[in-house]
């Protein structure tokens, strides 16, 4: 047997048993042999967290240099290819912003007949008179010019470059400020502004004439340079600052395929298919070249205040105007069947079919959502219920008999109808003015040239503006009608900011009639991703031919009295309607009191409409307080029923006077389309407390009767020096009622209850726009007869 420190000696023996290192025989591998192995492998290395983060500094400064590289590139490309024989001509408007300016002479120079350019008179565009092509040989680029004309807000939306002529004292006159205000909010594009006669004056006088000049283009133009008109040389160097110059990316047209008619022909349906009777539609050939983006047959087109139409085909005609003189541009077959725009070639058709509309992809004209109005109904009603209604319907008869009331305006009717309660604005009426001025003597034959109906409604207007400046939002509790029926539809809230409001709580009859979208920014997003990675249709620079069908005679009719026709292809969705949100502000040069409802017309990126909007404040809460007026001190969102438009978009809003004119309201953009943002009215109901007792006072002249105070008693109470309280018990009944408040009241107090109700727009959507007359520009000049600013 072994002892057990025999044992223990073995066993430390095995713990400090030495293992000594393996003989290398020599055949280990060397570096070189180890490289041509791993054949590039390198092992992994775990990076520090100092290291991480200079790999991901390192991502970013590439991807920004990348998304750089690649929008230095897009503008280079755009760049290179307007003008060119791959794009569209270079489309340049001349603007007169002075009425002592002479626009046809600054048109007769950039013909720049001197300098080898070839004028194409028959490339004008289609409705606009002294409108020419022009063709650059020597600068490799082509141009169409349009003269200073009517519709100039429809022809900048769809212009290239802007020529403002100034003129060499005073720059630009109150007509050329009206101009460049609506511009400037509508969207500028690329522009340059000349100056004629400034080189015939001495060299001292040109220096001073430059100096000023430079100094009032300052104020709208800052660090433009002022280019002189006055000889073929100045304009061969602005012919080249036009085809070199930056370009400015609209986003409503860049995002959109939009052009710009070059020739118009209509053809009136045939009656086959009508039994005989004539139709009053027809098709409308519209010649032109693709802008923008390309454009597809499928997809809706909207005229310029005429509304959307449907395409049938587009064809592919011969360009007339080539960028080689020497060969015409006709259309080739390319080999998967897609037409070539490029020059030379072979002759071919002149017209060849490029598209036609696929019935099963087009899209549908279908602007509101369809309605059964039995979709609210159930079953028929048994015995009982039927019963019960009788009795209900003969209790609210007898009631209403004994309630009735004499109304001067409306007669004997109820009172809601008699105080106005069934509307958005009836208790803010006041009694008639009575506007007849007295005619006799020296006054008569000033008062022949005043309108007293215009003037009465004027100072309506006036008076409603003054007073909710002074008391906003304040209104006086009837005396013959109860106020609990006067007011039934508003109601209190603990607090505006925090209280709940259900969007979808009885919602007006017009929503079902409207589009909306789960996520209005989410779709938004993915239609312009869809529209930005299109490539099939007419590619930008094509010119091509458009049918048009089932478009009314009025379209020729306005084309052959000198309009330029803009047609605009749609986005999905773009031609349903919904409610529309703009965030406008006031334009200075208004004063007059514009009043939520009333009706305005609308220029929405490439739509124009008529429509009664209502206003209120913008703020980031989820309910927002009704404007009764437009605001000049804040900006304002303006909500009106109209056509999706998805942003970016200028908006501006113009009144229409009774003589036909159109004065400009105000300017803004395109904010959202969310039929669920809630416009809440507020009506302030004040009272005067002539008992106060510490914190407690007994109040009169805000309800007259003790039903009225017990229905709003839960109501809570406000004083206009920041006091808060509730109504206690009613005293009487008259309508004095005793309150508590918060603190310590003060005689010269005033006692206020705040309710709301929700409100909303009218459907008032009209696409036909009345033709303004002509703007006057100032004191005894005047726009020719065929102007106007659409």
């Amino acid at each position: 047997m072994v002892s057990g420190a025999e044992q223990q000696q073995g066993h430390r023996a095995g713990v400090y048993k030495q293992k000594n290192k393996g003989h290398k025989h020599g055949k280990h591998r060397t570096k070189g042999e180890i490289e041509r192995e791993n054949k590039g492998r390198v092992s992994v290395t775990a990076l520090t967290k100092k290291q991480r983060k200079e790999a991901r500094k390192m991502d970013k400064r590439h991807k920004a240099n990348q998304l750089r590289r690649n929008k230095k590139d897009l503008v280079l490309t755009e760049k290179r290819r307007l003008g060119s024989r791959d794009g569209p001509p270079h489309l340049v408007a001349v603007v007169a912003l002075h009425a002592g300016v002479d626009a046809e002479a600054v048109t007769r120079l950039l013909r720049c007949e001197g300098a080898g350019g070839l004028v194409r008179e028959e490339n004008s565009v289609c409705g606009v008179s002294d409108s020419f092509g022009l063709v650059m040989p020597r600068f490799k680029q082509r141009f169409t010019f349009l003269p200073d004309m009517h519709s100039l807000l429809d022809v900048v939306k769809v212009a290239d470059s802007l020529v403002f002529v100034l003129d060499s004292t005073e720059g630009w006159d109150s007509y050329g400020d009206h101009c460049l205000s609506c511009l400037f909010s509508q969207g500028l594009p690329a522009h340059a502004l000349v100056c004629q006669g400034v080189s015939d004056l001495a060299v001292k006088k040109r220096v001073d004439s430059r100096r000023a000049l430079a100094k009032i283009s300052e104020i709208r133009f800052p660090g433009a340079r002022l280019f002189p008109l006055d000889s073929d040389q100045d304009a061969t160097l602005m012919l080249r600052h036009l085809g070199a110059q930056r370009q400015r990316r609209l986003g409503f047209r860049s995002r959109r395929p939009h052009l710009l008619a070059q020739q118009v022909s209509y053809t009136p349906n045939s009656s086959e298919g009508s039994g005989g009777a004539p139709t009053g539609l027809g098709t409308l050939r519209v010649s032109g070249y693709v802008r923008g983006c390309p454009l597809q047959v499928d997809r809706l087109v909207h005229i310029s205040g005429f509304g959307d139409f449907l395409l049938s085909q587009i064809d592919a005609p011969i360009d007339p105007l080539p960028l080689n003189s020497m060969t015409s541009r006709p259309a080739k077959q390319g080999k998967e069947g897609d037409v070539d725009m490029q020059d030379g070639g072979v002759e071919v058709a002149s017209v060849r079919v490029l598209m036609k509309a696929d019935p099963a992809r087009r899209e549908s004209l279908q602007a509101e959502a369809e309605v059964d109005p039995m979709d609210g109904e159930q079953t028929w009603p048994t015995d009982t219920e039927l019963l019960e209604r009788v009795v209900t319907l003969n209790y609210m008869i007898d009631l209403w008999s004994q309630c009735c009331c004499w109304h001067p305006l409306y007669g004997y009717v109820e009172p809601d109808a008699a105080s106005g309660g069934g509307s958005d604005e009836e208790e803010e009426e006041e009694e008639e003015l009575n506007s007849t001025s007295d005619k006799g003597g020296a006054d008569q034959r000033y008062d022949e040239h005043m309108d007293e109906a215009e003037e009465g409604e004027g100072l309506k207007r006036y008076r409603e503006a003054r007073a909710n400046e002074m008391f906003p939002d304040e209104v006086d509790t009837p005396l013959d009608q109860s106020a609990k029926n006067r007011f039934q539809r508003y109601r209190g809230l603990k607090s505006f900011r925090s209280s709940p409001w259900d969007p979808l709580e009885n919602l007006p009859a017009d929503y079902s009639r409207i589009f909306q979208f789960q996520s209005f920014e989410r779709t938004r997003r993915r239609v312009l991703a869809e529209a930005a990675q299109e490539e099939e249709g007419a590619m930008v620079g094509w010119y091509v031919t458009l049918h048009v069908v089932d478009v009314p005679p009025t379209v020729m009719e306005s084309v052959q009295a000198g309009r330029p026709l803009v047609l605009v292809s749609l986005l999905p969705h773009e031609q349903k309607m919904s409610v529309m949100h703009m965030l406008v502000r006031r334009h200075p040069s208004n004063t007059d009191p514009i009043k939520s409802k009333e009706e305005l017309v609308f220029h929405c990126g490439f739509r124009r409409f008529r429509a009664c909007p209502i206003f209120s404040q913008h703020t980031s809460a989820d309910k927002h307080k009704l404007e009764r007026f437009l605001q000049a001190d804040a900006p304002t969102v303006v909500s009106v029923y109209a056509p999706i438009t998805f942003p970016t978009a200028g908006v501006l809003l113009f009144k229409q006077r009774e003589d036909g004119m159109q004065d400009l309201v105000g300017t803004g953009s395109l904010l959202s389309c969310d039929p669920q943002r809630v416009v809440l009215k507020r009506i302030v109901l004040s009272g005067h407390p002539f008992k106060i007792n510490r914190r407690s006072a007994v109040c009169r002249y805000m309800f007259f009767n003790r039903d009225d105070i017990l229905w709003f008693k839960p109501v809570e109470l406000r004083t206009k020096w920041g006091r808060r309280g509730h109504i206690k018990e009613a005293l009487g009944t008259h309508g004095h009622m005793k309150c508590v408040f918060d603190s310590q009241m003060r005689s010269q107090d005033t006692v206020m209850m705040n309710l709301y109700k929700r409100v909303y727009p009218r459907w008032t959507y009209d696409p036909y726009v009345p033709l303004p007359l002509p703007w006057v520009k100032g004191e005894g000049t005047q726009v020719p007869d065929d102007f106007d600013m659409e």
